[in-house]
């Protein structure tokens, strides 16, 4: 229970005034014999324990009264989100908003989304404070912090608006933190509302520790209350584009594009995907099993230079989640760059090879001695197999990497102390007849994933004799059945760096047969040739600050458009921006409320669980205080009313003695 008027609490010893005036009164009266009085005394003794009832309910009505009053005066305030016992309004409240994609999930049986619910809830709850305590707005889309002068325009603020962004909880926390410091705030209370979604909490970040440290610190005490609007929502889908390329063919060029279909409850049926190319729109039909499913597509676009479109579901439990955005274009087609001085020249650039109106041209080769970063300027890919590059080529090698390109390096069956982005060649192992066996691969992404056609590419049947360890910590795309790995990732900027543990010659493996590196390096030289393009593509919330600076206009509506936070084309000039909602928005995964409790430590923390029925988090219950006290006096008049006449019975009659 909050009180408004705090300081009216000192008045409760008051309460003991009717105790204290009825004990002067009884010291008043000092008995006195009477012979008179004893016949009276007699009489009335059968109904003196009810007189003694009554004078104890009298004085407790009269407290009751005085006790009701003081409550009344103070303004008592309670709920199941706010119900701390005898607290105060505190000096500060840092409203701290999630507007990630998920928070645009929709309520059962409910026409409004779980953000506007919460924001509901709280402006009616921070009405109640508005004139005593500071409110302060922190949107988890802009980071930024707002102070708001009435609690009811949460509703309407452009900090408060559906956005397709993801939410960092503990980088909010630290923004709260320093504006308390900063601001010599007094008593303070963060008041949260969120879905709950581990993406966004991210419950193993080592900065809870920190944070929940540095809020035990600080002078003035800190309470936090969490909203968790995770009530029951509608069946729920996403889609997103996972991989886009263009072909060249004989009769033009087509786009083929995988996207991931995912699903908050798993069933196999079909779902209506609209695709909207250069503003046209088509419905087309795919087929959804389980709960993930990644689907095909590719289409037919001739010569354009380039276009921009979008996928779309049906409208279902999240409307942000539904729609996906993509570009492609072929303004700086592909080109690989071979680097080695061994016998495998010629396959290296045959396999990078790029597919032109006249036929394949080859990728360019040179030495290691004779390389320079000034080969690099039209490449899209890198094929190295020779000792790791040092000095200034190391430098243009991470700058290529860093700008999209891609890079991918072959052992030379000598370890070296030489290390690139953290990783080198360790020791050449053999692996006797038997060989090394392929255990596992990414079949849904990366230059190892499945075709077009949904076929596997043939390397649980890879026969591998030796292979090279990597030294060095990244991400493992394919490894052998003792867990060694086979081919590793290492991100750079916008591009990507990997390591090949095993090569295409004989007494290595059966790579050669080019059923394995063909493909893997064609879809390195795609990927790759985003390095040359004037787009780019980027995730809500993370827009570099050049692009930030930049005025963007939506190539769907032709109208300014906030690329920071909401999904889309966006063009400027010659340049094109792909914004889609960051990948983690499509997970269904939330942490748990035990989890939540404990990463708030010792802090002082409520945790309300929304409900679908709930109307406020809280009100004033001045009133019940108000009709307790007139309760109270009509009782305590009711005991003291007059009683009727007495009617005595005459004492009887003594008989005579002689």
């Amino acid at each position: 229970m909050i009180f408004f008027q705090k300081f009216i609490l000192w008045g409760l010893p008051l309460v003991l005034l009717p105790v204290i005036i009825h004990l002067i009164n009884r010291m008043r009266h000092k008995p006195k014999q009477w012979a008179a009085m004893q016949f009276l005394l007699a009489a009335t003794r059968s109904s003196t324990s009810h007189a003694k009832l009554r004078n104890l309910l009298i004085m407790l009505m009269r407290i009751l009264a005085v006790l009701t009053l003081l409550l009344f005066l103070a303004r008592p305030l309670v709920g199941g989100w706010v119900g701390w016992a005898l607290g105060g309004a505190p000096d500060v409240i840092l409203l701290l908003v999630d507007r990630s994609a998920t928070m645009e999930s929709r309520i059962t049986g409910a026409d409004e989304s779980r953000r506007e619910y919460a924001l509901k809830m709280i402006a009616d709850a921070a009405d109640k404070f508005e004139n005593n305590s500071h409110l302060v707005l922190l949107d988890s889309a802009t980071r930024k912090v707002h102070e708001i002068t009435t609690a009811s325009s949460l509703l309407e603020l452009p900090y408060t608006q559906p956005t397709d962004t993801a939410a960092d909880i503990p980088a909010m926390l630290q923004i709260a933190l320093d504006w308390l410091i900063e601001n010599q705030a007094g008593t303070a209370e963060l008041w949260i509302a969120s879905d709950l979604q581990a993406s966004n909490w991210l419950p193993h970040d080592p900065r809870w520790e920190t944070i929940v440290t540095a809020f035990n610190l600080l002078p003035q005490k800190v309470r936090v209350r969490l909203l968790a609007t995770t009530q029951e929502s509608p069946g729920n889908a996403s889609i997103s584009v996972a991989q886009l390329s263009r072909k060249q063919a004989t009769d033009g060029s087509e786009v083929r594009l995988a996207a991931d279909l995912k699903r908050s409850q798993p069933n196999a049926d079909t779902t209506t995907i609209t695709r909207t190319l250069n503003g046209v729109a088509t419905e087309l039909e795919a087929r959804v099993t389980g709960q993930s499913t990644r689907w095909r597509h590719r289409f037919a676009v001739g010569d354009q230079a380039g276009g921009w479109g979008k996928l779309k579901l049906p409208a279902d439990g999240n409307p942000r989640d539904n729609v996906t955005y993509y570009r492609y274009s072929d303004d700086h087609p592909p080109a690989g760059l071979v680097v080695t001085e061994s016998a495998l020249g010629p396959l290296w650039q045959a396999a990078a090879s790029v597919a032109g109106q006249v036929g394949r041209t080859p990728a360019k080769r040179h030495t290691p001695d004779n390389v320079t970063p000034a080969d690099l300027r039209d490449a899209t890919l890198v094929v190295w197999q020779a000792p790791l590059p040092e000095g200034e080529m190391a430098g243009a090698i991470r700058r290529f990497a860093d700008e999209g390109g891609r890079v991918i390096f072959f052992p030379t069956g000598k370890p070296a102390t030489v290390r690139f982005v953290g990783l080198g060649w360790g020791e050449k192992q053999t692996g006797g007849e038997a060989g090394f066996a392929v255990g596992r691969w990414d079949e849904n992404q990366g230059p190892l994933a499945n075709t077009d056609e949904g076929l596997l590419l043939p390397l649980a049947k890879l026969d591998v004799r030796q292979r090279q360890q990597v030294v060095g910590q990244a991400a493992v795309l394919a490894a052998f059945a003792d867990g060694q790995a086979l081919l590793m990732r290492q991100s750079l900027g916008k591009g990507e760096v990997y390591f090949c543990t095993t090569l295409p010659l004989l007494s290595w493996s059966e790579m050669g047969n080019g059923l394995v590196v063909v493909p893997m390096l064609q879809r390195l030289l795609a990927a790759g040739s985003r390095r040359l393009q004037h787009d780019s593509i980027a995730e809500c919330g993370h827009i570099g600050a050049g692009d930030l600076q930049l005025e963007w206009t939506s190539a769907e509506t032709d109208k300014p458009g906030n690329v920071q936070t909401q999904a889309g084309v966006y063009k400027n000039g010659d340049r094109w921006l792909v914004v889609n909602r960051p990948a983690a928005e499509d997970e269904f995964e939330r942490v748990e409320d035990s989890a939540v409790g404990s990463l708030f430590g010792t802090l002082s923390f409520q945790l309300f669980q929304a409900k679908r029925d709930d109307t406020a988090l809280q009100s004033e219950i001045w009133r019940l205080f108000l009709f307790l006290m007139l309760l109270a006096l009509i009782a305590e008049a009711w005991l003291i009313r007059p009683d009727s006449m007495a009617q005595f019975a005459p004492p009887k009659s003594q008989p005579a003695t002689a």
